[in-house]
Parts: structure tokens; sequence; C-alpha cells
């Protein structure tokens, strides 16, 4: 036994309980006159808290069901025989000592099973929330974050745990882990990984979830889990006593990674803590993923040379898929002097300074894009999904390369669509190309409409109706301001839009909300984006007032960690996309004005640092000021709406 100092000795009157703690026990402790007892703070019957229960009539009464014990001993009445334990306790001239037996040996459980495996395969973050139907794997992640080998990340709602989960993805192309509990935390989790889903970031969910006893009847939070997440995962599955545990998480990682798609698990809450025994191993990836660096097939690389060769002004255009291949990429542009288009969610990729870089294509691009697709006769496609947002020419000869054979020609027939991974597609194209005396080294065609583009942005620098900061003067501000390889994430609206015109790329790596468009992404992003890179690269987040309001309290999060996100607020006090959207259709505007609180005076209260800048001549100082900061900072840039 080990005793514990629980109360001093005024703490507690005569005839009240309080909950007090000993060690890890929880225990009830009682006063009538001058003795005291110490009971097991739950009750025998469904576990109700007796620390919260009341003494009447000389007997501690359950707050949950009433029933009645000895205050000091915990002896039912008359008739029953169940009750709570009853533990030593002395008063002492210091205070109030409880003996509590001494710790057993942790067994191992179900879930350090799981979570060994997962470390294994090399999640290193889980993003979450802790409650009452995920404890016992909580304490599995406790165990492992003590080891050093896991990092847990409390957030305030499960929307932005699943978000940040789908950002790390998207950025590392490794999963991260999302945790709530059973019922509406796990129902919150489904837009983030439906985020996920359609961007093609690999992601674990896992699910707490009510006793299996009681699975299926109605009980408290008793939800279909797996059939909640069917259209979003790749992978579900529930964890049962005699599964092979292992294996399950094994699986539901390789789908993650494999698939860089959602897969899931759900956990009953008596399976989490089943003792399986040191001799249970975890899984690992080893043997169990093989080499994605795949070759095209002869005929179709032979065709898309033919095609390539017989060109004159062939553009180059990238998306998210070919991220982590842009060295090849780039290689291929330079030997055919061929411009590197993006789409949206491929900002970045290639930088605007580049002499081949042509920003981006489609409704959140630039002239300059736009101009080099018309003029082309081939478009060399690699990793993107033909988005009716990017508006790749279909009347054009297309080769398309893609590694998954459902991407090729998707949306309408390509030319010459060829399966096979990107970055070793490319490298033997550039290598088996004939020289051309009739290709144009289009250089400085793409010199030539940066000049007229950036002409332009000056121009609009200068328009000021007096009403807020213009998009074009946030942006270019932070043109000069961001340091060349931040992370940058984006939330969707209007902001997104004026980002992807007027925002030119060095370095930096950009997240979205791509396929689904989900207002929110933006800051929780920007928090899986810190577990991703921490402190090496400086991570920021563009959203507007509408996206941000989605997530305010994750605020709270950024500060708790020591997150170094600076976190760019477009403020025009409404939902200014849906308003523009309202006028184009020939709507009445209507409910989309929003009521904001001053957003830097609220981050300055959660603890971060908040600047409000008004006009454009503050806006340099006050971005030098945040990035600089050590710990997430705000500034709230009030803009105006109709200057996008």
């Amino acid at each position: 036994m080990v005793w514990h100092k629980v109360a001093e000795l005024d703490d507690l009157a005569d005839g009240r309980v309080r909950t007090v703690v000993a060690g890890k026990h929880s225990l009830a402790l009682t006063r009538v006159g001058d003795q005291y007892g110490a009971l097991d703070n739950h009750c025998p019957h469904q576990g109700g808290p007796l620390g919260e229960g009341s003494i009447e009539k000389g007997l501690l009464r359950c707050p949950w069901h009433g029933y009645d014990y000895d205050p000091l001993t915990g002896t039912p009445p008359s008739g029953f025989s169940d009750a709570p334990a009853c533990f030593p306790l002395e008063v002492r001239d210091d205070g109030i000592y409880v003996a509590i037996p001494a710790d057993a040996p942790h067994e191992r459980t179900v879930s350090d099973v799981m979570v060994e495996t997962m470390v294994a395969w090399g999640v290193t973050h889980v993003f979450g929330m802790v409650g009452h139907s995920n404890l016992g794997f909580a304490d599995a992640m406790r165990r492992a974050e003590v080891a050093g080998d896991l990092t847990f990340v409390g957030i305030r709602h499960e929307g932005a745990a699943a978000f940040a989960a789908s950002a790390y993805g998207k950025l590392t192309g490794r999963p991260a882990a999302c945790f709530a509990i059973a019922g509406p935390g796990s129902t919150n989790l489904l837009t983030g990984l439906y985020d996920a889903k359609v961007d093609r970031a690999p992601v674990l969910a896992i699910s707490g979830q009510v006793p299996s006893n009681v699975l299926g009847r109605g009980a408290f939070q008793d939800v279909d889990l797996n059939g909640a997440f069917a259209a979003v995962s790749q992978y579900s599955k529930t964890v049962l006593p005699d599964s092979d545990h292992a294996e399950l998480m094994t699986l539901a990682l390789k789908h993650a990674t494999v698939a860089r798609d959602v897969a899931h698990l759900v956990f009953p809450d008596e399976v989490q803590v089943k003792v399986v025994g040191e001799n249970a191993s975890a899984g690992s990836p080893v043997g169990r993923l093989g080499d994605t660096h795949i070759e095209p097939p002869a005929a179709a690389l032979g065709a898309a040379i033919d095609l390539i060769d017989g060109a004159r002004r062939p553009v180059i255009v990238v998306g998210h898929g070919v991220r982590f291949e842009m060295d090849a990429v780039l290689d291929l542009a330079e030997s055919l002097g061929a411009p590197v288009l993006t789409t949206f969610k491929a900002k970045g990729q290639v930088s605007d300074h580049h002499p081949l870089g042509a920003g981006v294509l489609g409704r959140s691009g630039t002239p300059v894009a736009s101009w080099l697709m018309n003029e082309s006769d081939l478009l060399i496609v690699l990793g993107a999904s033909f988005s009716n947002h990017t508006g790749i020419a279909s009347y054009k000869p297309i080769v398309q390369v893609d590694f998954d054979p459902m991407a090729l020609g998707r949306f309408h027939p390509v030319t010459v669509p060829v399966q096979g991974h990107a970055g070793v597609t490319a490298r033997m194209i550039a290598a088996r190309l004939a020289p051309s005396s009739d290709r144009v080294d289009q250089r400085s065609d793409v010199a030539a409409r940066w000049q007229i583009w950036r002409a332009e942005k000056a121009r609009r620098l200068l328009d000021d109706r007096g009403l807020g900061v213009s998009s074009a003067a946030v942006f270019d501000a932070m043109n000069r301001q961001i340091p060349a390889d931040a992370v940058i994430t984006v939330d969707v609206g209007n902001q997104a839009y004026s980002f992807g015109r007027y925002f030119e790329c060095d370095r930096q790596s950009i997240l979205m909300s791509g396929y689904l468009g989900s207002i929110g992404f933006g800051f929780p992003a920007a928090m899986g984006a810190w577990a991703a890179v921490g402190h090496t690269r400086k991570i920021v987040a563009v959203t507007g007032d509408g996206g941000f309001g989605q997530y305010l309290a994750e605020i709270t999060t950024a500060v708790k960690y020591g997150m170094p996100i600076t976190h760019v607020l477009l403020d025009n006090s409404s939902l200014g996309k849906i308003t523009k959207e309202q006028r184009a259709a020939e709507y009445e505007v209507w409910h989309t004005d929003l009521l904001n609180p001053d957003f830097a005076a609220y981050a300055q209260l959660c603890g971060a640092l908040g600047i409000r800048v008004t006009s454009a001549d503050e806006l340099d100082a006050a971005l030098e000021q945040a990035i600089a900061h050590d710990g997430p900072a705000l500034v709230s840039v009030m803009t105006d709406a109709e200057l996008v």
C-alpha cells in the first residue's frame, strides 16, 4: 500500500463529500463529525461518481440513481450486498492521508500493439480529442509519447483534427492520424476526411466506440460508425477482441499509404484495454510495400515521344500529384524550352521566377498561364485531374501521364494516355527526345507575359475606394515578407482566388482544400503543416473571416503547443465570394454579411500576437513583426470586399 495526502485538515466540512485523487485512483472523501471515509469514487451499479453525491440522513447517496451507502465504510443498506471499496485513511497533523495499493506493472494491451504498429509505419502525429469512449487507446498513445515515439496534439474540435491530418498528408505524402470518441466526436471528423479523400491525401482515422454489449441497441452515442464512414474511407473495420490486431492496423496504414486515401478503425471500449501480453507482435511496413517507380509501357511511351517531337510550342501542365517529382519535370521542360503551368493545387511547385514558370492556370490563375496554353500546340499533363476549375483545353492534343489508370482520360479522351510514374516517365521522355530546329524556346514569351501581368498588378495597387485594403496590396506585401521556403495554407473564398492571382511563389509549399473546397480548412491545415515541419520552416495561414470563424478556438491550440503560425486574415465582414455569386446569378444579396469580433484583440486574449491593419502602408511592418514572433501571430487586415 502507498499512502497519499488527499486533503488538508480543513478542506471538508462536516456532512460533506468531495472527489479527491490518490495516485491514479479517484476517491470519494467523506466527513461525518470528526470521522472521515475514503471510498472508491465509482458506484458499483453504473459507475456513478460518488464524490459528486450528497450525505442525506447519514447515508451517501449516488448522484446518478439514488443508491445509498454508509459514507465511512461503503456498507449498503440492509438487504443489499454490493458496495464500493473502502480504503485505509489516517488523519495526520498535516492533512488527510489515504492508502492505495501500489500500481501493478502495466500489462500490454490491444491498444499498445496498435500504437506500436502505427509508430513502425511512421505515424508520428495524432490530432484529436480524448474522451470517455477512447480512454484505453489514449492511454496507449500516452505511453508512446512518454517514450518519445509519438506526438499527440489535443484540438478543440474534431473537424480541425481531420483537416490537420489531411494537410499533413498533402505536404508529406505520409499519413498522420485523427482521433475521436464514439458518436458525434467521430462524425465531426467526416468533413476533413472527405477533404483528404478527394485530394488523395493519406489519413488514418481512429474512433472510440461504445462497449460491444450495448452496440446496436440504441445506447448513448451508439452510432454505426462503419456505416457512417463507408463513403469516405477506403478501409473501415471494427477491432474485435480476437482480431489479428497488428494486422488490422497494418492493413489500415497500407490502404492509406498506397491508395492515398482514408483508412478507419473502430475500437469498442472494452477491446482497447484487453490484455494481450508481451508475445503479441506489432506490425510494420517491412515486406508490405512495393516500389511505385513504374516505367510506362513501351508503346505508350513511344507514341508520346512521337507527338512531343512533332510539336513546335508544347507546354507542360502539372498537378498536385507530381509534387515530389518536380526536378524531373523541370529537366524535361528545360530540354523542350516549354513553359510549366500549374493547377491551383499545384501552385508553387515551380517558382514564378523560374524562366519557364508560368503560374496558375484556370479560375484562380493568371493571364500568363492562360495565354501560353492558348498559343500551344500540345499539352503534356502530369499528375493533374482535369478539374473544370483548371480549364485544361480539351480540344488540344494531349499527352497525359498518371500512375492511376482511372485518372487517364477521366473526363474526356486524350490523345496519348500514359500510365506510369510521372518522374520516371518525364526522365525517359527527356532522354529520348530528338533535337528539333522547329521547336520554339518559349522563355522569352514567358518573360514577356509576366511583364505585362506585373504591370497590371502594379496598376491595381493604386485602386483605393477608402473602404479597406485591396487584396492586390495584401499579397504584394506578402511577396516581400513571406520567407521563400514557407508553407502556406489557404482557405476557400475570395482570398484564395486573389492569392492564386497575385502571390508569386518562390520555393513555398502551398496547401488548400482542392476538390472539396471546404471553408474552414486554412487554420487547422496550418497546424498539420507545423506537425510536419516543426520550426524548420515558417507556417503561414491565409484565410477570410468566414473561414477562420469556423475554427476560432483552434488559436488556443496553436498557443498551447507554441506553433509558429503567422495567420493573415482578410476581414471584409462578409462571405465575399458568395456575395459575388449571388450578384452574378442576379439574386439579391442575402445573409452573407458577418458580425465579427476584433480578431486581433481576440488573438491577444488567447495568448497570441494580434495586429490590426487598416491601411496598405501598415502591411509590411505588421507582417514583418508577425513573422518574427516566436509563436502564433494573427494579422487582421480590414479589406475592401470589392477589390479582390
